[in-house]
């Protein structure tokens, strides 16, 4: 049986020498978490074609770049990257047809909170909020730089990809920016036990202290950290597309739990707290895996065959169902454990 190793790991000293792979050097900050040889690698593999029926119901969207599932109007938010959209499904009536919301440029991330999604859109230099309901998207400038990611918690997080920093979006009052050694801010999770930052290009969690405004402690991520997301434990789950694993980081403070080998392309991931189950898809084998991770190691309860580049993943918690959303066009799919 495989086992899951329960690693502890003592956080880097962000000091010494800088060294960079296949970079040049007009970096020269001191950083001994350098740039991973390959900085692609947290890209998800190319799948191959589709052998195995897809599991559930697949819906007729086009590319899709991220999924969320409001569970509180069991509405289901597929955005679509060409022409970029929001389509809105009725859980209750997935064969109606969605309602159709364009948007400025591609989406990055959707994040659900309670009657709420929020967009992260990589081009454009604001980020929306659709209500629901109502429908009504509303946008917040971040300073001209693009967003790759949103954590709601306490204030609105926003990671903000190539321009190494994270924006506060406070409730009241105005925002700020929180700047570091981070050479990109591709995800950031708020664990409500502290605040983690993924950079993908040094394949790296950080430790982000919010209320002080600095980034602080960081440790290595597998060989190409990709993708990240709280559980109901105060941890972060981050899937390592290159190694092929399922890595969990405590938030306070940070260290590297548990290392788990997940083959076959782990990129997207998601989390059902009701249940305790992070669901991962393989984008080499054109799969999704449903991992129990209350105990000391993940077990496996599901596997089920996807759609082609399942690159996207969400979950509704209240019925259990998991959304696949294809990269390459092919739909997206509604699975009933």
């Amino acid at each position: 049986m495989r086992r899951f190793a329960a690693v502890s790991w003592i956080a880097l000293p962000l000091a010494g020498a800088l060294v960079l792979s296949g970079c040049s050097s007009a970096k020269s900050t001191s950083d001994d978490l350098q740039i991973v040889a390959n900085p692609t690698a947290a890209r998800p593999a190319v799948s191959p074609a589709v052998t195995v029926k897809p599991a559930g119901q697949v819906l007729g969207t086009g590319p899709v770049a991220a999924v969320a599932v409001d569970a509180k109007t069991a509405t289901l938010v597929v955005a679509v990257s060409s022409p970029p959209a929001l389509q809105l499904y009725d859980l209750a009536a997935l064969a109606s047809p969605p309602v159709n919301m364009p948007l400025y440029g591609k989406v990055s991330r959707l994040t659900a909170a309670p009657g709420r999604i929020e967009i992260a859109e990589p081009d454009q230099g604001v980020v929306q909020q659709l209500t629901l309901p109502d429908r009504k998207l509303t946008e917040t400038k971040t300073g001209g730089q693009p967003a790759s990611s949103i954590a709601y918690g306490a204030d609105r997080l926003v990671a903000m990809g190539a321009g190494k920093d994270i924006r506060v979006l406070p409730a009241a009052g105005p925002a700020r920016t929180i700047g570091g050694q981070l050479y990109s801010a591709d995800d950031v999770v708020d664990t409500g036990n502290g605040v983690v930052v993924l950079d993908r290009l040094r394949t790296a969690v950080f430790s982000v202290d919010v209320a002080g405004g600095k980034v602080n402690e960081g440790l290595r991520a597998g060989d190409g950290a990709a993708n990240a997301v709280a559980d109901s434990y105060g941890r972060v789950l981050v899937t390592d597309a290159r190694a092929g694993a399922l890595l969990a980081f405590s938030a306070g403070p940070l260290i590297l739990k548990q290392r788990y080998p997940v083959p076959g392309g782990a990129y997207g991931i998601a989390y059902d707290a009701t249940r305790s189950l992070a669901w991962v898809t393989l984008t080499e084998r054109n799969e999704v895996v449903g991992f129990d991770v209350r105990g000391g190691e993940p077990v496996e309860k599901y596997r089920f065959p996807t759609v082609r580049q399942p690159d996207s993943v969400g979950v509704d918690e209240k019925s259990g169902r998991v959304i696949v959303g294809s990269a390459a066009g092919e739909g997206t799919q509604v699975i009933q454990p």
